[in-house]
């Protein structure tokens, strides 16, 4: 547990001390955005690439990793940590380029697929999976292969779609690691991954310090946003820490369902985008719009609309990840009969604050907003990143 807070303190004040650096390189070669959140208008643009100090925060974790004896099991029978590292150097590759030059989504989502490549062929794959009623599924390469690369392309995708207003997906992707670690720690000491070397906990630990440290440059209003560069950075490593701990674990632990719920965990986590994007697509039909069409609807606009401010609608956001993260991983450490009233009670207690205060404003209702998307040059952190979505649908407004 202390080698794992060492890793993560590393990675939040590597990742933060960096955040200056970065900021000045990505205005150098132009790499900013226009703020398109009205109150801030005036603030100018501000630099992308934010996912650069991300890489330099992850780099500097593992290698403090690789000297501490008690990840030397890990380091010293597994590829897992240099599958890790190639991984992410290449989705930081691929996420500059976008950044600079605004990749097609076919480039982008060649590259994702080949960064995913890196992480598979190097060790990191689902080899077991438990079904409840089912039981222990060995997979074969053949079909292991592609299941693999499906999920981690998924999962930068989903990030990606969530970095729509300054902090979201920094924070969302502190609870969802938090959460993560909190589980696979629980299962470890209950004997679950005895004895099998993984770098599930490690990924966790490092990916929470990631971006709590960038969480402090990143919070509204942000010096700097971590543009695909970063997004996508975080969904390789949530991905690859689920595949890693599930991929090769041929047991249940003491329930059948949270047999196979670590590779879930980062998507209930990340429920709210991935609904988002659904109802992006179903609202887009109804209205008879191509699916790759610009608008407003997203939940992170609706909250602006209906009178939350920047810091609220995130912080909402925040409390219903935080929740399903709850009833995700709460039931390996308490019974369902204690927990339950629990989520209930913070269910009703969540509806109440989203409700809170809410006063339509006519200009940003969803339906205006869909059927007349506001004009701007170009996209800022409210959009830039998460609203570039490849796979395969609209760039601005996010697809899947």
């Amino acid at each position: 547990m202390i080698a794992h807070l060492a890793v993560g303190v590393t990675a939040a004040v590597v990742t933060a001390g960096a955040v200056p650096l970065v900021a000045r390189f990505a205005r150098r070669v132009g790499a900013t955005v226009e703020p398109d959140d009205h109150p801030d208008r005036g603030r100018g643009p501000v630099p992308s690439m934010g996912g650069l100090a991300m890489l330099l925060g992850f780099l500097v974790a593992m290698g403090v990793a690789w000297s501490i004896p008690a990840f030397d099991p890990l380091f010293s029978t597994t590829s897992e940590p240099l599958a890790l590292v190639l991984g992410a150097v290449l989705i930081v590759v691929i996420g500059v380029a976008d950044d600079i030059f605004s990749l097609p989504p076919t480039v982008k989502l060649a590259g994702q697929i080949v960064a995913a490549l890196g992480v598979v062929v190097l060790g990191i794959q689902l080899v077991f999976f438990w079904v409840p009623g089912v039981e222990v599924i060995a997979l074969s390469s053949d079909l292991g292969f592609p299941l693999t690369i499906l999920a981690l392309v998924a999962m930068i995708n989903a990030m990606n779609l969530i970095d729509g207003l300054d902090g979201l997906a920094a924070g969302i992707a502190a609870i969802g690691a938090l959460a993560f670690f909190a589980f696979t720690v629980r299962s470890a000491t209950s004997g679950l991954v005895e004895g099998v070397p993984n770098s599930a906990t490690l990924v966790a630990a490092v990916v929470a310090g990631m971006a709590i440290g960038f969480l402090v440059h990143n919070w509204y209003p942000a010096r700097i946003i971590m543009g695909d560069t970063g997004s996508m950075l975080l969904g390789l490593l949530l991905g690859a820490a689920g595949v890693a701990y599930v991929g090769r674990t041929a047991a249940p632990s003491s329930t059948d369902f949270y047999g196979s719920i670590p590779l879930l965990v980062p998507v209930l986590v990340l429920a709210v985008p991935f609904l988002d994007s659904a109802f992006a697509v179903v609202r887009r039909i109804i209205a008879r719009q191509p699916i790759t069409a610009g608008d407003r609807g997203h939940l992170h606009h609706v909250l602006l609309a209906f009178g939350h401010s920047h810091r609220r609608a995130v912080l909402v956001l925040y409390y219903w990840s935080a929740l399903l993260a709850l009833g995700s991983v709460g039931p390996v450490f308490l019974p369902w009969t204690r927990l339950l009233p629990w989520v209930l009670v913070a269910t009703v207690l969540g509806i109440a604050v989203t409700a809170l205060g809410v006063t339509a404003r006519p200009e940003l209702t969803p339906k205006k907003a869909i059927d007349d998307p506001a004009p701007g040059p170009a996209p800022g952190p409210a959009e830039s990143d998460a609203e570039r979505v490849v796979f395969p649908f609209d760039r601005r407004a996010g697809g899947l």
